[in-house]
């Protein structure tokens, strides 16, 4: 067997054991059994339980229809205005999934900043390999159309502080009773979005221009993937 068909099948059978078990329930040793392999084999393709999982995670959001629609958009500002937004709807989202999956694979995400950070810094690596150079393209060409200006000298950061906003934000919805309201009648989406594109630089005209566009439109899809 390739190492390349050896890894899939291991990556197949880690899936059925995650869906049935969760990730504390789940062991390294659980997947070689349920993947006919030994433990020691199964390290050899991926060291750590963490990254078997993040891996899981990045093959499911590139496959996903909605994300690749996006990744296919031609770089600009009207890419970049949808790229934000459906950034900003998706963790919106997140709390009233009705599987909850998601909320519990943010909860992983949190509590992994408060330990080792592994499974973070995996899963950060796998979602700026997938997204972050349609955000730089974007952003360098609004630069370059005048919708927006450069700040600070490092793109991706941006990228980043745009994600831990709305990441954040999400925090505080997880609960049953949300840990802050931000306001009765208040469009929470439209606001976000608004702060995050005024933070990367985009001007007035720009985000009032492309902001209210039908996404559909532009995407083919209502919400960006799983990016998490």
């Amino acid at each position: 067997m390739t190492s390349d068909l050896r890894r899939q099948l291991i990556l197949g059978a880690a899936k059925r054991c995650f869906a049935r078990h969760g990730f504390a329930g789940t062991t390294t040793k659980s997947v070689a059994a349920a993947a006919s392999i030994s433990e020691g084999l199964l390290f050899k393709h991926f060291p750590t339980k963490s990254a078997l999982y993040a891996e899981i995670l990045a093959e499911e959001c590139a496959a996903d229809p909605a994300l690749q629609s996006l990744l296919e958009l031609e770089p600009s500002t009207e890419t970049l205005v949808v790229l934000i937004r459906e950034m900003v709807r998706h963790f919106q989202e997140v709390h009233s999934l009705p599987d909850h999956e998601e909320a519990e694979r943010l909860r992983l995400m949190l509590a992994s900043h408060l330990d080792d950070g592994e499974f973070a810094r995996l899963i950060y690596d796998k979602i700026g390999g997938l997204i972050g150079h349609i955000f730089e393209a974007s952003l360098k060409r609004a630069i370059e159309a005048g919708d927006a200006k450069a700040v600070g000298r490092e793109p991706m950061n941006l990228f980043w502080f745009a994600h831990h906003t709305v990441l954040m934000v999400c925090v505080t919805r997880l609960p049953a009773i949300p840990c802050l309201s931000y306001g009765e009648g208040v469009d929470l989406e439209r606001q976000l979005s608004e702060f995050i594109l005024r933070g990367i630089g985009v001007n007035e005209a720009a985000i009032n221009h492309y902001l209210s566009r039908d996404p559909a439109r532009i995407s083919g899809q209502s919400a960006i993937a799983e990016s998490a």
